[in-house]
């Protein structure tokens, strides 16, 4: 079978897809390790054996809903490729916002970042990608998770960040930070959208909370004063109907200039607030 002909196959077998045929050519081009457009001048070459044995297995794992991004190993964000694993979160591209919120917020002279929940690294090594004047720090609880963000850092050779096993903030002793970023679980764990899509091939332990889905933004909201410098900013990614309790949050504890952005879909989707003392 030549790749024209297997392109036309597989987008025909992915039904569930919102996107067969992309995913088809996704697929194919990480097979055969060339670009689309070789594909599109190429299409009359043949398959080898061992190739269309490999397209098989991928397309029965997509056929059954695994994300792209797990088949292939990677996913682009903030025009960076990062490596991601079962481990890991899928970076979204609704999370740039943090990026381009943390560029607008952080102040113009070097200075020391916290993100919380680094997951595979994608918000760390973005920022840090912009700022190589700053210090990153990415946390994160699971060894496994860590051992991904280290991999994207040597693989970007970005240097400029560090990452740490921790629970929140539990191995931060009194550090200070004049930015601190995080997209932590924020999911009910009744909520519909665990049972379809991406989500259900993802870390649970990444994407649900207690507490209707508060319980992690509101451990970060009390505690990130202690390890804020005065006149410094929390920024935190939420679900598209949290934005108005995690502004309650918030200003009950004191922040001042409390803000929530939208998206790309115009969701409520980031909270930042000022800590001035």
């Amino acid at each position: 079978m030549n790749y024209n002909n297997w392109l036309i196959y597989a987008t025909l077998r992915l039904t569930k897809s919102n996107t067969p045929r992309l995913d088809s050519e996704i697929l194919l081009s990480f097979v055969i390790k060339k670009t689309k457009t070789f594909l599109l001048i190429f299409h009359e070459t043949e398959l080898t054996i061992i190739q269309s044995e490999q397209l098989e297995r991928l397309l029965i794992r997509r056929e059954n809903g695994e994300p792209i991004s797990y088949l292939i190993g990677k996913r682009e964000f903030w025009s960076l490729s990062f490596f991601v694993s079962s481990n890991t979160l899928i970076p979204r591209s609704d999370s740039e916002r943090l990026i381009e919120l943390a560029l607008q917020y952080l102040p113009n002279t070097p200075c020391h970042i916290l993100d919380l929940g680094t997951g595979c690294g994608s918000l760390a090594l973005s920022l840090a990608s912009e700022r190589l004047d700053c210090i990153i720090t990415g946390i994160d609880i699971l060894s496994s998770v860590l051992s991904v963000a280290l991999y994207n850092m040597k693989k970007l050779k970005i240097t400029n960040v560090k990452f740490l096993k921790s629970n929140w903030f539990n191995s931060l002793s009194n550090k200070r930070f004049s930015l601190i970023m995080s997209n932590p679980p924020y999911i009910d764990i009744n909520d519909i959208h665990l049972t379809k899509g991406d989500v259900l091939f993802e870390p649970k332990n990444a994407l649900i909370s207690k507490k209707k889905g508060l319980a992690d933004l509101a451990t970060i909201i009390y505690n990130a004063p202690k390890f804020l410098k005065s006149k410094g900013w929390l920024l935190l990614e939420h679900g598209w109907k949290q934005g108005s309790s995690v502004r309650t949050l918030f200003l009950f504890i004191g922040f001042l200039k409390v803000t929530t952005y939208y998206d790309y879909g115009n969701n409520e989707r980031v909270t930042v607030g000022y800590w001035p003392y």
